[in-house]
């Protein structure tokens, strides 16, 4: 199978699953049905991202690992400390927990940084093409630094789309529905981290799919904050 079809056919999973999800939650009597297997789309999300990820070699799973067990652990911290990311617990919906924590939750933690790092790092190739066009150089230290902001403020606005309609899914409850400020600030530490994990291991690699599938995501979301 060439590379282009089988991004054809990540995408077309990545939407039929996503739009199937939508329509069961919002016109079927099988909502909690497709809300109790969010995790079986967090899998097959993750293995189309593997399977499309071009050239795959020790760095790429290396990456892998780290942004799994890192998140897996902030997450255990953050449950049962209270101090990382605020008051707030895990329901039973996502699966089997260990500490508290659904496993699940390091698989969700690689797709996000995965995914905006990718959509980052494509669209900083776009732009520094049509920069050197222009005979204007950008040194290496800036665009690294622009490379972190950009998709740390990716991570953010996602996290900011998710984080209501995940309360409403069942996903995880915060005391009184109320999101603490420092939440978003130790996920821009965090993943700030993990994007420069990213951009070491990963550097000029290009998966489009991660970029499809990361506008699929925000729209999944933004349509189920609008009519749930």
């Amino acid at each position: 199978m060439n590379r282009r079809t089988l991004l054809n056919i990540a995408v077309m999973l990545a939407l039929l699953f996503h739009i199937s999800g939508l329509i069961g939650i919002l016109f079927t009597p099988y909502k909690m049905w497709f809300i109790e297997n969010t995790w079986l789309n967090l899998l097959l999300m993750a293995a189309l991202i593997i399977l499309t990820h071009p050239a795959k070699d020790k760095r790429f799973f290396i990456f892998f690992i780290i942004t799994l067990i890192a998140g897996f652990a902030v997450e255990i911290l953050g449950v049962n400390t209270g101090f990382i990311f605020g008051t707030y617990s895990y329901g039973n919906i996502l699966g089997i927990k260990l500490f508290n924590v659904p496993l699940i939750i390091g698989i969700n933690w690689f797709i996000i940084i995965y995914c905006t790092g990718m959509m980052t790092q494509v669209y900083e190739n776009y732009m520094l093409r049509k920069i050197n066009e222009k005979g204007i150089t950008v040194n290496t230290a800036m665009k690294s630094a622009s490379f972190i902001i950009d998709a740390t403020f990716l991570v953010l606005m996602f996290d900011g789309i998710m984080e209501p309609v995940a309360v409403k899914l069942g996903y995880w409850q915060w005391p009184g529905n109320m999101i603490p400020m420092y939440n978003y600030i130790s996920w821009i530490i965090i993943s700030g981290g993990l994007l420069t994990v990213f951009r070491k291991l990963n550097k000029n690699k290009r998966n489009i799919f991660a970029v499809h599938l990361f506008i699929i995501q925000v729209l999944f979301f933004l349509i189920l904050r609008t009519f749930l």
